[in-house]
């Protein structure tokens, strides 16, 4: 099974997204409850040891994050493949995303070592978009660009399963973990 740990985001963070996302008439909308914070994209796991990572992940103490939304741009630059809102990669969403890897690389699970860029995805883009929908993205970007939100405190985070379909991903949470 596709996994991946993530914060959610909280409803007073959640409306202004999706007032956001409003605004973009380009590219396939991420739906408001699939909106979130990857913290660590887990890959395809076995049952057994998804077992282990959620029982490493219960053993996790960190306190509370403030999550600040700081931003709106794309990855890809020359060949937009997604828009998204930055994350203000704070000291403690940086302790709490490393206390995740390390307790998931103790059961055993490989991660990429890129470097963090937190961030919320709006929307994801064809390999190759029309002239007119770049035009329409920056002119969201130029309008949007300056987007900022929070901080806005994260009490918990989550163990989320992916399944792929043509309608684009589906997400299940797992098990929600508290902080504090």
């Amino acid at each position: 099974m596709r996994t991946f740990v993530a914060l959610p985001l909280p409803e007073d963070v959640l409306e202004p997204v999706e007032r956001l996302q409003s605004d973009l008439s380009v590219g396939r909308l991420v739906p408001p409850e699939n909106l979130h914070v990857t913290l660590a994209f887990l890959g395809d796991l076995e049952p057994g040891v998804a077992e282990e990572v959620h029982e490493a992940l219960c053993e996790i103490e960190a306190e509370p994050v403030d999550l600040s939304l700081r931003g709106v741009d794309v990855f890809g630059a020359d060949a937009p493949y997604l828009v998204h809102v930055g994350v203000d990669p704070t000291a403690a969403l940086k302790a709490l995303r490393a206390k995740i890897y390390s307790a998931v690389r103790e059961v055993g699970v490989e991660l990429s070592r890129k470097r963090f860029r937190p961030h919320v995805t709006l929307a994801r883009f064809p390999k190759r978009m029309p002239q007119h929908e770049l035009d329409r993205l920056g002119s969201f970007l130029e309008t949007h660009g300056a987007f900022g939100l929070g901080p806005v405190e994260v009490t918990a985070f989550g163990f989320y399963r992916s399944r792929l379909s043509n309608e684009g991903p589906q997400y299940e949470e797992l098990a929600a973990y508290d902080l504090g």
